[in-house]
């Protein structure tokens, strides 16, 4: 397996890194700003975007479009089935290193 392949069986949309951390990082609050997201993960505002189009794209967040005052604002949460995506992945990902870490 390559750095970058996925386990076998692990949701390869969820493993990769940077969607990984906007993924925890909505998991702990109801929802959370775009300004927030990009604070947490170090992304920049392109690599953010792009990679919560796909997790909208897979029903794992949805993401609003509004203002504050006269400020615009992006606030994203996750979905009912990106939280059951999300602990799924960590349960597959238990049971893959399971025999190589010991359980």
């Amino acid at each position: 397996m390559s750095r970058h392949q996925a386990p076998v069986g692990v949701d390869r949309l969820i493993h990769e890194p940077a969607r990984l951390a906007i993924m925890t990082n909505l998991f702990v609050v109801e929802s959370a700003n775009a300004t927030y997201l990009l604070r947490q993960t170090g992304l920049t505002w392109g690599n953010l975007g792009s990679h919560l189009a796909k997790l909208e794209e897979a029903g794992y967040v949805t993401i609003t479009k509004g203002f504050k005052g006269k400020q615009p604002q992006t606030t994203v949460a996750l979905t009912l089935q990106g939280r059951t995506a999300l602990v799924g992945y960590r349960e597959q990902l238990l049971a893959t290193l399971a025999p190589v870490v010991g359980s």
